[in-house]
C-alpha cells in the first residue's frame, strides 16, 4: 500500500498502475485544474452566490491570492484547515487557495456544532479554522474559540466576516508575496471529507487530487454536463454529493455555470431556477417531494423551463416519487447511490423509466468493482438476493484518516470496503438499496450515529437508559427515535428539554430525536446486550405520540435574512 499524509493508506502499486494506464488518474491538482479550467473559459461566469458573480479567471486570480495569504500565516503543504462555510462565494475561494497553497481542507458541514467540530480538529491535528460571523443567529466565532481552547494544534480563527479579539477577518489576511505556490504531490491527499458516522463519531475520508479529479471528471460525463448547463447547488458544498457528485467541481471542470443556494427551502431554490436559467441539480427526497408538491404540474409561480435533471440521493427515492418527477416537473430523475467513501451508482440518462423509478442506479466507472454478499460468511449471495455491498476502485478509499483499528474490520485483507449497505443486484447491473447492517440512521440525507446520540443522551443526569433507532417516515425515508429509560427517583424529561440539552452539549440539530418514549426498561439479549431488534418490534405495537417535527437539516431551513448573516462576500 501506498502511505499518503499522516495515518492515510493509499492503493497498491498495481492498481495506481492500473488506473493511470487505464485514463481515470491524471498527474493535475486540483489546484492546476483550476488555473487550465480558468485559461480555457476565463471570462465566463463560474460561480453565481447571490449578488457576487465569480468569472472562471477571477476565482483563479481570489484562490492564488488566497493561497499566498495562508502561506505568509504559515499555513503550508500538508497542514490540515477546517473548512465550516455555507453555500457562499467563499467557499470557492477558499477551497481552492487551501489547495493551491498546499493544505488540506477538512470539510465540514454548517449544520455541525462544537461536539463535531472539536472532534474533527483533534483528529485531523487542525492549524487553522475558516467559517462565517453569524448565520441564522449562531455565532460560529464563538464556536471558534471553544475550539481552540480545546484543540492546541489550532492556531488560525479565519472569519468570513467581521472578526471578534482572537479572531482574524479573511478580508483582513496578508497579501504574502508572488515567489511560486508549492506544487502538491497529485497522489497525495486533497481533501479530507466527513463520513456520515457509523459507529461512534465521525471519521475522516482521505481524497487524493487524482481519484477526486476522476470521481467530478466521470460524474459530469455520465449526466452529459457541457459549458450550457447551470448547476444549482442546494445542499451544502461540504457534502460530496454537490461537491463532486459532479456538483462544484464537476460543473467547473466542462464551464458550466455553479449556482450557490442560501438555503434548501423551495422558495429559495426554486425561484434560483428560474432566475438563473438551472438545468441541473441535486437534492434528497424530502426536498424533492416538496418541489414536486409546489411546483410540480405547473403548479406555483415558478416556471422551470431549463430545468432538464434533476438528482436525487443521500437517501432512497421511492418509486412513487420518483415516477412524478418526468410528468410533473418536466425534467429527467437520476437516482444516485453513493458514499463520501467513493463508489457512486447513477442511472443513467437513456435507461427505461421503470429502471430508473426502482433501482439506485449502476457504478459510474468500468474500473468499480463491487461484490454482494453474505456479511457472516464473505461469500457471494445468488443472483438478486440481499447481501452486504463490498467495493473497490479508482476513488474509494483503501482506509480512513487516522483510523487504523477501524480499517481492520471496515476493509477485506483485498482491498474491499464494506459498505454496510444492504443490496440486490439487479440483472442490469443496477443495484436496489434494502437497508444497513450498521447502526446508523439516515434522517434526510444526514446521517446519525445511534451510538453516539446514545452516549450524549447517557450524560443527562435524568437518563438512565438509552437506545437509539430509526423508523419509518413519510417525508424523511428514517426518523430518529430514542427509548430512554429514566434515573431512579426522576422524572423523564420532555423531548424539548432533550433537544436542549443536546444543543448545550455541542450537537448539531439533526441528531435531537424526533421521537421520544419513555420505557421503564429496556430489552436485553441473552449477553445482556440492548436488544434494539425486539425494542423495535415493541415499538411497532405500541401507541407513540408524535413529537413535533424537527426541520429536516436538508430540505426546510429557513431562508437567510439579509445583513452580514446572509450576504455572499467574495471578489467580483
Amino acid at each position: 500500500m501506498t502511505d499518503l499524509i499522516d495515518g492515510a493508506i493509499g492503493w497498491p502499486a498495481e492498481a495506481e498502475q492500473r488506473y493511470r494506464r487505464a485514463g481515470h488518474w491524471g498527474d493535475d491538482t486540483l489546484g492546476d485544474l483550476l488555473a487550465r479550467w480558468a485559461a480555457r473559459y476565463g471570462d465566463a461566469v463560474a460561480v453565481v452566490a447571490g449578488p457576487t458573480r465569480l468569472t472562471y479567471a477571477g476565482l483563479d486570480r481570489a484562490a492564488g491570492d488566497r493561497a499566498r495569504s495562508l502561506r505568509a500565516l504559515g499555513i503550508g503543504v500538508g497542514d490540515r484547515v477546517v473548512v465550516h462555510l455555507p453555500n457562499v462565494a467563499e467557499f470557492a475561494v477558499t477551497l481552492f487557495g487551501l489547495l493551491r497553497a498546499g493544505a488540506v481542507p477538512v470539510l465540514t458541514l454548517p449544520a455541525h456544532r462544537q461536539a463535531e467540530i472539536e472532534h474533527l480538529a483533534a483528529l485531523s491535528g487542525a492549524v487553522g479554522y475558516v467559517g462565517p460571523d453569524v448565520v441564522d443567529g449562531f455565532d460560529h466565532r464563538e464556536l471558534a474559540l471553544a475550539v481552540a481552547g480545546a484543540v492546541p494544534s489550532l492556531r488560525h480563527l479565519l472569519v468570513d466576516g467581521e472578526p471578534v479579539p482572537g479572531t482574524t477577518a479573511l478580508a483582513g489576511l496578508p497579501a504574502g508575496t508572488a515567489e511560486p505556490l508549492p506544487e502538491p504531490d497529485p497522489g497525495q491527499v486533497a481533501v479530507l471529507l466527513v463520513s456520515g458516522g457509523t459507529t461512534g463519531k465521525p471519521k475522516l475520508i482521505p481524497r487524493t487530487h487524482r481519484d477526486y479529479a476522476y470521481n467530478a471528471r466521470a460524474s459530469a460525463e455520465v449526466c452529459g454536463l457541457t459549458a450550457d448547463d447551470v448547476y444549482l447547488a442546494c445542499l451544502p458544498l461540504a457534502h460530496n454529493f454537490p461537491l463532486a457528485c459532479p456538483g462544484l467541481l464537476g460543473t467547473l471542470g466542462v464551464g458550466g455555470t455553479v449556482v450557490l443556494a442560501p438555503a434548501p427551502s423551495p422558495d429559495v431554490t426554486l425561484d434560483l431556477v428560474d432566475a438563473e436559467g438551472v438545468t441541473v441539480t441535486a437534492m434528497v427526497p424530502p426536498l424533492l417531494r416538496l418541489w414536486t408538491d409546489l411546483a410540480g404540474g405547473g403548479r406555483g409561480r415558478w416556471g422551470l423551463s431549463t430545468l432538464r435533471l434533476v438528482q436525487v440521493g443521500g437517501a432512497k427515492c421511492d418509486e412513487t416519487l420518483a415516477r412524478r418527477v418526468r410528468p410533473e416537473l418536466d425534467a429527467t430523475v437520476q437516482q444516485v447511490f453513493g458514499m463520501a467513501e467513493g463508489l457512486l451508482n447513477f442511472t443513467r440518462l437513456d435507461d427505461p423509466d421503470d429502471v430508473v423509478a426502482v433501482s439506485q442506479g449502476r457504478p459510474l466507472s468500468p474500473a468499480d468493482e463491487i461484490r454482494v454478499v453474505d456479511d457472516r460468511t464473505g461469500d457471494d449471495v445468488p443472483d438478486g438476493a440481499v447481501g452486504e455491498l463490498w467495493t473497490r476502485g479508482p476513488y474509494t478509499l483503501r482506509g480512513y484518516y487516522r483510523a487504523r483499528e477501524h480499517d481492520a474490520t471496515s476493509f477485506t485483507p483485498d482491498g474491499y470496503y464494506r459498505t454496510g449497505d444492504l443490496v440486490r443486484l439487479l440483472p442490469t447491473g443496477h443495484l436496489v438499496v434494502e437497508g444497513r447492517i450498521k447502526d446508523v440512521i439516515n434522517r434526510g440525507g444526514e446521517n446519525v450515529a445511534a451510538t453516539e446520540l446514545e452516549e450524549h443522551l447517557l450524560a443527562h443526569p435524568d437518563i438512565a437508559g438509552a437506545a437509539v433507532l430509526a423508523i419509518p417516515d413519510d417525508d424523511l425515508g428514517e426518523a430518529v427515535c430514542a427509548a430512554i429509560v429514566p434515573a431512579r427517583g426522576a422524572v423523564a424529561p420532555k423531548r424539548r428539554a432533550i433537544r436542549e440539552f443536546l444543543t448545550a452539549r455541542g450537537l448539531a440539530r439533526f441528531m435531537s430525536p424526533d421521537k421520544v418514549v419513555v420505557r421503564d426498561e429496556l430489552p436485553l439479549t441473552a449477553v445482556g446486550k440492548i436488544d434494539k431488534r425486539a425494542l423495535g418490534e415493541q415499538l411497532a405495537g405500541a401507541p407513540v405520540t408524535r413529537c413535533a417535527r424537527l426541520a429536516c437539516p436538508a430540505a426546510s431551513r429557513p431562508t437567510p435574512r439579509s445583513g452580514p448573516a446572509a450576504r455572499s462576500p467574495g471578489p467580483g
